[in-house]
């Protein structure tokens, strides 16, 4: 298997490639944004103020209402930030060095983007197992409402995970080692390993992991073949969007859902009828992003 648009990314992480230097920037990356994130925490009180935040407050942790998820995926703003100074610091390289040429990226991520809405059009015609139709949930109103910042801290989100799982941490290792079972499998089970949520998802949890790791894969390959995060960001997005601001289980990062599923995300029998279809989007859209690239 041939990744030579890879080189893109893993160019510039040659001069510090050695696993030292990884170690280093994970130990630095990790308690800026821990520090980071307890700033942020002592804020948002201060910010919506006493009354408004004990009214929020108690659906934060798990994301029940708007103001929960909203803050839950602006925090990734904070992740960007430690990783940027930890590629400064540490690699001497600039945050854009494990994006891709900005042109190149964005013209990848805008057709990977028409693939996926395409597909996501057509997944749509197909029947929900029974039972599992989803209903309504947020005030339409209020959705539109608060969608562009739901969708600007969405991408926060999902580009800060590209960023560090395909970007920074694919590309050090690409640089350091040659075989994919490394660079792409590495990376790949760490990122399905912070998808370890047993108070959330109970029993489930190991199928999300699998999951997880399985998206992993797949935009590990999308980044390696297109080189650059633009695909991999694309596919994450729609993702992204569809499981959090068009339909979720109740009680788990629904609060901007349009529409929720009667189940909650510990119901086993639940999540094993939705997985095919899950898998089913992952597969195929992994593989209309690849035949999008040949163009």
């Amino acid at each position: 298997m041939r990744y030579d648009a890879h080189e893109i990314l893993i160019a510039p992480a040659r001069a510090t490639a050695h696993p030292a230097r990884l170690l280093a920037g994970i130990s630095l990356g990790v308690p800026v944004f821990v520090a980071l994130s307890f700033v942020y925490a002592a804020v948002l009180p201060l910010l919506f103020g006493p009354e408004a935040w004990a009214r929020i407050a108690p659906g934060v942790g798990a994301a029940t209402n708007p103001e929960g998820v909203l803050i839950n995926l602006f925090i990734f703003g904070l992740l960007i930030a430690a990783l940027g100074l930890t590629l400064r610091l540490v690699h001497r390289r600039d945050l854009w060095s494990v994006v891709g040429p900005r042109p190149l990226a964005l013209h990848q991520f805008t057709r990977a983007m028409g693939v996926m809405i395409l597909l996501y059009g057509a997944i749509l015609l197909l029947p929900m197992p029974e039972g599992l139709d989803p209903v309504s949930n947020l005030d339409p109103g209020r959705w539109l409402m608060l969608l562009p910042l739901a969708v600007l801290g969405l991408f926060l989100q999902v580009f800060a995970e590209e960023l560090v799982f395909r970007g920074y941490l694919q590309s050090q290792l690409a640089a350091r080692f040659s075989s994919p079972l490394i660079w792409m499998a590495l990376p790949s089970l760490m990122f399905a390993a912070l998808h370890f949520d047993p108070v959330g998802f109970g029993s489930n949890s190991w199928i999300v992991v699998a999951w997880a790791a399985a998206f992993g894969l797949a935009a590990a390959d999308l980044t390696a073949r297109s080189g650059t995060l633009g695909p991999a960001t694309a596919l994450h997005f729609i993702n992204n969007f569809s499981a959090i601001l068009i339909a979720a289980p109740r009680g788990q990062f629904d609060g901007m859902a349009l529409y929720a599923y009667p189940f909650q995300a510990d119901n086993a029998d639940a999540l094993w009828a939705m997985m095919p279809v899950d898998l089913l989007i992952l597969i195929c859209g992994w593989l209309a992003i690849r035949l999008s690239l040949r163009r």
